[in-house]
């Protein structure tokens, strides 16, 4: 068993611990992989990586749960799940991403989500409102306190004018 999850998934590929496949490999239902594949694994339903399974390759498929190391991307649409084993070296793009604690992740994720169009980067209430940003107020306040430096060394030099008689 993977871990303490239940999984209801009917396998019906296996690549066991040991077996090692060249070029990308494809699984016309959910798969179970416990050896190495160096290709892209194209999966049309669940792929379940064991703890020593390892892919030199993308994968797609319509849901994942990793235990072994992925060296490349992962899509799949419903679900990904990172177990404590998990080492994913590459990009997941997914609807539900759950990663277990000591997973290793190292990469982005898209969760094929649109940012809703008040929350765009920028549009926070104090740009809605006309209100300076407190960066623009802290430039605003730089450049008050440099004319005022200006004003003082002018009227220092005014006051330094040698007395000629």
């Amino acid at each position: 068993m993977l871990g303490k999850k239940d999984v209801d998934v009917k396998i019906s590929t296996i690549i066991g611990r040991g077996c090692e496949c060249f070029g990308d490999f494809t699984s016309n239902g959910s798969m179970r992989m416990d050896g190495v594949v160096n290709g892209d694994l194209h999966v049309n339903g669940t792929i379940i990586i064991g703890a020593t399974g390892l892919v030199n390759g993308n994968i797609f498929a319509k849901s994942a749960i990793i235990g072994g190391q992925i060296l490349g991307n992962v899509e799949a649409p419903e679900k990904i799940e990172l177990i404590a084993t998990a080492q994913v070296f590459g990009d997941v793009a997914t609807g539900v991403l759950v990663i277990d604690e000591k997973a290793i992740f190292q990469g982005s994720c898209n969760m094929n989500k649109e940012v809703p169009a008040g929350k765009q980067k920028g549009s926070g209430k104090a740009a809605r409102n006309g209100r300076k940003t407190a960066k623009a107020a802290i430039v605003e306040a730089l450049k008050a306190d440099e004319e005022e430096l200006n004003v003082v060394q002018h009227e220092m030099n005014q006051d330094v004018v040698p007395d000629v008689e």
